[in-house]
């Protein structure tokens, strides 16, 4: 009797593990992508392991709004009812807002919007690389972005009109949102910065420091999501880094960045956003892709994607 027990209770355990490991390998990952001079639109990557990118080579989306019609740091989360949602810059100068579409199989997309930000300002330089963020305690979207307005904040080592700062709005539906908000004011000219959840509490930003001769990628910390973060670390890259995007792996985090100044695109782990490993030379990914964001998808998204490039 006890040996049938334990034949059972294995038996049990190994079926465990089978459905687990079985839900594991049907997940992947999508990167969001786009082709320098940015005018033909969004792109994808996608991978099985988070390391080694595939390009999919197709454009899914091509940019219809904004006066120079460009589509720039495409940042993409998925929602708790699967609806993929995507915000990116589509302008240089001049543009107080940013584009937004959405999907629920990242081929096709709805009717692209013109989000408005920052309307009560007169002299608004820029608005460049919204980033999402879905926070599941307020059951809400956070979309962060960088804009310059001129001699609001102290003079920095940055000129009046490259003294960038980042800014917040949220939603529940994409269709009404908050007023515009500070988000972080670090002391210095600041952009592409990305929100990490390590917990309900524990929240990462993961930023790049603007001013001259540094334009390197820096860290904070916050309880919140909407902050306030505090903490900047010391740079954990070289100069000339940016637009980073964070994913999950086993204990560690990859971070992939643009390291323009060395014409290659980078990726530091870390497991405590305190001491980083260079893991460049263990990816591989294909050339002339800009920075976007990485989502873990379904693989079913991806088998469907590949089909897709296929017809």
């Amino acid at each position: 009797m006890m040996n049938s027990l334990k034949s059972t209770y294995r038996l049990f355990l190994y079926l465990t593990l089978l459905v687990a490991l079985s839900a594991c390998s049907k997940k992947g990952y999508v990167f969001t992508s786009f082709h320098e001079p940015a005018d033909e639109g969004l792109r994808m990557l996608y991978s099985y392991d988070g390391y080694k990118w595939n390009d999919l080579d197709k454009i899914y989306l091509k940019p219809e709004i904004g006066e120079k019609k460009i589509m720039r740091d495409p940042s993409m989360v998925q929602g708790p009812d699967g609806v993929f949602h995507l915000v990116w810059t589509c302008g240089w100068k001049g543009e107080k807002g940013f584009g937004y579409a959405n999907s629920k199989d990242l081929i096709h997309w709805s009717a692209e919007q013109f989000i408005p930000v920052l309307q009560q300002e007169n002299n608004v330089i820029n608005v460049w690389a919204p980033e999402l963020f879905y926070d599941d305690q307020k059951k809400e979207f956070i979309i962060i972005w960088a804009s310059t307005i001129p001699h609001r904040f102290a003079k920095g080592i940055e000129d009046e009109e490259n003294n960038h700062r980042m800014y917040a709005i949220t939603t529940k539906d994409f269709k009404t949102f908050t007023d515009t908000k500070l988000f972080l004011d670090p002391g210095f000219s600041v952009i592409d910065a990305v929100i990490v959840q390590r917990s309900a509490k524990d929240h990462v930003l993961v930023l790049k420091d603007n001013t001259r001769p540094n334009r390197n990628l820096k860290v904070a910390f916050s309880s919140d999501a909407l902050g306030p973060y505090t903490g900047v670390s010391a740079a954990f890259t070289g100069k000339l880094t940016e637009g980073p995007t964070v994913v999950r792996l086993g204990k560690d985090w990859l971070i992939y960045y643009d390291a323009y100044g060395e014409k290659k695109y980078a990726a530091m782990k870390t497991s405590d956003f305190k001491t980083f490993t260079d893991v460049t030379s263990e990816t591989i990914v294909p050339k002339g892709h800009k920075h976007g964001t990485i989502v873990k998808v379904s693989r079913k998204i991806i088998e469907n994607l590949k089909k897709d490039k296929a017809n």
